[in-house]
């Protein structure tokens, strides 16, 4: 089996490329244009992070009371 030549490689870059722009407006376009959330209501991403930092850190520390529970095999 052949390898595609470099002509048909980029074509077929330039398709996906254009096939990839039109979908994301396509996605774009389904959304009323009043239904976004104001940025004003939405946590901020740090706010996420963090949120979810913490949680990690809370599991992390009941896995090692349990660690710390076990009793060892003998």
């Amino acid at each position: 089996m052949a390898l595609p030549s470099w002509s048909e490689a980029r074509v077929a870059m330039l398709l996906l490329s254009a096939l990839s722009l039109l979908s994301a407006r396509l996605v774009g376009a389904g959304q009323d244009p009043g239904s976004a959330i104001p940025a004003e209501s939405r946590p901020c991403v740090d706010c996420h992070a963090f949120e979810f930092m913490q949680r990690a850190l809370q599991d992390l520390k009941r896995t090692a009371r349990g660690l710390d529970t076990r009793k060892p095999s003998s």
